[in-house]
């Protein structure tokens, strides 16, 4: 089985991230999911704003995240994206967040998705997201 190719995205964490406790508030790990996986898509040249605007939406059909560790203010993280299935109308990405410097595993995740048209019905995943990913 080929290993999937993998990109990286870093982040400092923002006090505004943070919460009472001092800890990185747990739904931003999905936050940070979804700009590593946008910015995936951008480093694969696809322009996710043209497919909107052909109507064509990625919506998340389930999203997980395992928290191994907390983060606080200021921490470098690293958020790993891959893809984990490609099918014909919908896709999987897996998530993995390392502390930078320590390369201490903090969190790991999986988000899938379907693409769909303008009235939430599933259609085949566009031409150049498929030619990127396989």
């Amino acid at each position: 089985m080929k290993k999937p190719e993998v990109y990286d995205w870093d982040i400092r964490v923002r006090y505004s991230e943070t919460d009472q406790m001092g800890v990185t508030y747990y739904a931003n790990y999905f936050v940070w999911f979804e700009v590593a996986r946008t910015e995936y898509f951008r480093s694969k040249g696809v322009d996710y704003t043209e497919i909107e605007k052909r109507k064509i939406f990625l919506a998340v059909v389930d999203a997980q995240c395992k928290y191994l560790a907390p983060t606080r203010y200021d921490d470098l993280l690293t958020v790993r994206t891959w893809i984990g299935r490609l099918g014909k109308t919908s896709m999987t990405f897996g998530y993995e967040i390392i502390e930078k410097k320590s390369q201490k595993r903090i969190a790991q995740g999986n988000s899938s998705h379907v693409f769909v048209n303008e009235k939430i019905e599933p259609v085949r995943i566009p031409e150049e997201v498929t030619r990127s990913f396989s």
